[in-house]
């Protein structure tokens, strides 16, 4: 099976509801969330529990533990070959329904005009975290 295309939402004003996100959360989660995206990325409809989960209207979750904290990310799928980042959140019990709201409003924004509500991403890395901010600005800076 052929990897799937990852894209992001992307608000009308630029902003990646997922990358605000991950950049509020530790160095762990973002971390076990990127592992997920990456299998997410890899298998595509074929990712099932316990990693990722249906919710309902076209709405799916990425399944991720950390220390008895729930985090989730919601996603969608255009076609069998791309899969839309919506957002994330930590949760306490089941998906809140307005986040399930929110995610389907992402997707029928995007469906509307996918050129706007995309954001690509062009690698997955996860975080070093022996890594200090400007060693991994040399080793970006070397790769260009």
């Amino acid at each position: 099976m052929a990897a799937t295309s990852l894209v992001l939402f992307r608000e009308s004003d630029g902003t990646i509801p997922i990358t605000d996100w991950l950049n509020a959360q530790s160095t762990k989660v973002v971390a076990k969330c990127l592992v997920k995206i990456e299998r997410l990325k890899q298998l595509g409809h074929e990712l099932r529990r316990p990693e990722a989960d249906y919710l309902r209207d076209s709405i799916y979750e990425l399944r991720i533990g950390l220390r008895g904290q729930n985090y989730r990310l919601l996603y969608f799928f255009d076609g069998r070959e791309v899969v839309v980042l919506s957002h994330g959140l930590t949760k306490e019990a089941a998906v809140p329904v307005k986040e399930i709201e929110l995610a389907i409003k992402h997707r029928q924004r995007y469906l509307k005009n996918r050129k706007l509500h995309s954001a690509f991403i062009l690698q997955l890395e996860e975080p070093n975290e022996d890594q200090t901010p400007e060693e991994s600005n040399d080793q970006t800076n070397e790769d260009n």
